[in-house]
């Protein structure tokens, strides 16, 4: 298992097309990335211009291949404009529980 968190300060006024950019590329990781096993985004609390994505890999290799598929490409482009500074934490899960939960 590879997991992350990355949290995404966003330029002022950028917020609404930040979310519809992730509208459009979750269907891609949706349909096309089965070692996916958790893509989250999340606004948070009293941050207005603040999003965090929790992601969950079945390995690296997923990973990996999740940064070169042409949904998480065309996001990686379209961003930049959004975003005022990122921050990503790789993490090493030891503990955990799954469930099949989808929005």
């Amino acid at each position: 298992m590879f997991a992350l968190v990355v949290r995404f300060e966003l330029h002022a006024g950028q917020a609404e097309s930040f979310d519809a950019l992730m509208a459009r590329t979750l269907p891609g990781i949706r349909a096309d990335e089965p070692g996916t096993l958790v893509y989250v985004c999340c606004r948070i609390e009293g941050a207005p211009h603040s999003r965090l994505f929790i992601e969950i890999y079945e390995d690296r290799a997923a990973f990996e291949r999740h940064e070169r598929t042409p949904a998480t490409m065309r996001f990686l482009a379209e961003r930049t404009r959004a975003i005022a500074s990122s921050r990503v934490e790789f993490l090493a899960p030891y503990e955990f529980k799954l469930g099949e939960v989808e929005s």
